[in-house]
């Protein structure tokens, strides 16, 4: 266990969550490339306990955690376990708890389009909506589906332009921004299924 990542008043936090079992350097694409067009101070890697949508487990988190800390190695980005903490299994509830205990800290939740696409298949997906901005970053294969998934309709009149990325923070939820850029198509599961982990 470590430490609680350290953010002030008024500094704009990306979170991306995930198993990252393994982190790879798609990730890390992910990461640089949120930093840059989302206007964030910085990014934090959520590193969770499991992931209820997946029916087996992750590696062991002091593994899962060793390897984020290998690939992303940016003074911007923190690889924290802050939800074993918290104590929650859910990304809605890591929300609320990270908003409880950094209060003035404004997040911006990040996924990949490929998350956008089974988004309402989340707990309390609505509410996360409507309660944190979302940056989506494009990945290979997974744009069109994302576009026409049930979230991005029922939240289209929330859209802001591409061009406007970086004023995403600047403006209360429901507010989200899909990113539409070539990305690194490598990918934990191709990682697990050929044999580079675990």
């Amino acid at each position: 266990m470590q430490g609680d990542p350290i953010a002030k008043v008024g500094q704009v936090v990306g979170l991306l969550g995930g198993s990252f079992n393994p982190a790879h350097d798609g990730h890390v694409h992910i990461t640089k490339t949120a930093l840059k067009r989302f206007g964030l101070d910085r990014v934090w890697w959520l590193v969770s306990p499991g992931n209820p949508l997946k029916s087996e487990g992750p590696a062991p988190m002091a593994d899962r955690m060793a390897q984020a800390a290998r690939v992303m190695d940016h003074p911007k980005v923190e690889v924290t376990d802050i939800e074993c903490r918290l104590g929650t299994r859910f990304t809605a509830q890591t929300i609320a708890g990270l908003q409880s205990r950094y209060p003035g800290v404004r997040f911006i939740w990040l996924m990949g389009a490929d998350n956008l696409a089974q988004f309402h298949r989340w707990q309390d997906w609505q509410w996360i909506m409507e309660s944190v901005p979302v940056g989506v970053v494009a990945r290979p294969s997974d744009r069109v589906s994302a576009r026409l998934s049930k979230a991005a309709t029922i939240y289209r009149g929330a859209m802001l332009p591409a061009r406007a990325s970086s004023s995403l923070a600047n403006g209360p939820a429901p507010r989200w921004c899909f990113i539409n850029l070539p990305m690194s198509d490598q990918s934990s599961t191709i990682i697990r299924q050929q044999g580079g982990w675990g």
